[in-house]
């Protein structure tokens, strides 16, 4: 009878690890491994084509922090997310609440709203490009009708940036309202209630004094995830703008892509993709603890 049994207490101990197994190796194979590589090739001075690679420790990071096109990345990389996440978070808000008040149609509100979260970005960047046109443009020509005269914004080193932030605004305000519409429903009546009896019964007050005190969570996350979507823009600068005019909007992950593959200085697009992913890293271990922190409250 021992020896009947042993299979089975074979079987109970290796069969979580047999069901892991593919998804660890693909993990292993398709992230680790790659990630793994990227880190020694940041610490070398290998190009794409060239020689054997040699190490060279820090002074692939030096030579990255010193270049004038990173430091223009960055630079603009700083300024879109600083754009995009304040505003995302005002507007998905704003949305929520105004979604929340609605007594019918929330659903088709809702599918609405985030419709242009969950649509291809390359393809409605080309959508964009489109609108925007100056010549054939649907936006720069119901303006000319306005009055106005609009001019051409993904060719103005001044606009281009705020152009692409607006459409990031576009893409990801979707998000925020869902996030948002998940706070709200967990504000309790009894504490609306009680606020209108002490004598604050207008929407402001509900708003000031109960909703964004509730709502103080769920909007660090919304800012962090935000923030974490807006360092990764890659797409509408690629399709639209491609780092121009004037590398007006190029960006942290377009500089990582044209390092590689257009100037094939590997060491340097891999250095640039380290300190990309700590950034995200960071971030992204501070979300957790904001998130563990609000649920513990």
């Amino acid at each position: 009878m021992a020896d009947a049994r042993l299979p089975r207490w074979r079987d109970s101990i290796a069969g979580p690890y047999l069901m892991l197994a593919p998804a660890v190796l693909l993990l292993v194979a398709m992230i680790l491994v790659p990630l793994a590589l990227v880190a020694a090739t940041a610490f070398t001075d290998w190009h794409l084509g060239g020689g054997a690679p040699e190490f060279v420790g820090l002074e692939t990071f030096r030579t990255l922090l010193e270049d004038q096109d990173f430091q223009i990345a960055v630079w603009n990389t700083a300024r879109y997310v600083g754009a995009v996440v304040p505003i995302t978070t005002l507007a998905g808000l704003a949305v929520a609440l105004l979604i929340a008040e609605c007594g019918r149609g929330q659903a088709l509100y809702r599918m609405i709203f985030f419709l242009p979260s969950v649509a291809t970005l390359a393809a409605m960047s080309v959508a964009w490009q489109m609108l925007l046109s100056p010549s054939v443009g649907a936006v720069p020509q119901v303006l000319r009708l306005l009055g106005f005269a609009p001019g051409n914004w993904l060719q103005d080193p001044q606009a281009a940036l705020p152009t692409l932030a607006m459409i990031g605004i576009w893409s990801e305000a979707g998000f925020a309202m869902l996030f948002f519409l998940a706070g709200l429903r967990t504000v309790p009546h009894e504490l609306v209630e009680a606020v209108s009896l002490d004598g604050c019964g207008s929407v402001l007050d509900r708003l000031w004094h109960v909703t964004l005190p509730h709502l103080a969570p769920i909007t660090v996350f919304v800012l962090i995830f935000s923030s974490i979507h807006a360092l990764r823009v890659f797409d509408t600068v690629a399709i639209i703008t491609r780092g121009g005019p004037e590398k007006a909007t190029l960006v942290a992950l377009y500089f990582i892509y044209q390092e590689a593959f257009s100037l094939f200085r590997t060491n340097l697009a891999a250095a640039a993709t380290i300190l990309f992913i700590a950034v995200v890293l960071a971030l992204s271990l501070v979300q957790l603890y904001a998130t563990r922190a609000g649920r513990s409250r």
